[in-house]
């Protein structure tokens, strides 16, 4: 069984900061969490970064230039968000694909005021 933890969310004004992270539990040994996604009331869930093993990065056009993802292993996963938006606002999840099946975790609400 795979478990997934974000933290890091709350209540910020709009141009502060907060970082999420993510811990993954587990038996599994080949547990890579890979990216960050979030969801806003009555959307799809989009993604917002991902990382490879080997530490390359892409970003969703929205947040590139403000929010940084980082690992320290394959089962922690950090996401610097500088400069934020009200329109960042939602709840972000962690997601790691494990031999073919997609973990989420419970997610984290990140709320941006104006």
């Amino acid at each position: 069984q795979v478990h997934l933890v974000e933290s890091g969310g709350g209540l910020v004004q709009a141009g502060g900061s907060l970082r999420l992270s993510c811990a993954a539990s587990g038996n599994s040994f080949d547990i890579n969490v890979s990216a960050w996604y979030r969801q806003v009331s009555g959307k799809q869930r989009e993604l917002v970064a991902h990382i490879t093993t080997d530490g390359s990065t892409t970003y969703a056009d929205s947040v590139r230039g403000r929010f940084t993802i980082s690992r320290d292993n394959a089962k922690t996963v950090y996401l610097q968000m500088n400069s934020l938006k009200p329109e960042d606002t939602g709840v972000y999840y962690c997601y790691a694909p494990i031999r073919g099946i997609n973990y989420w975790g419970k997610g984290t609400l990140v709320t941006v005021s104006s």
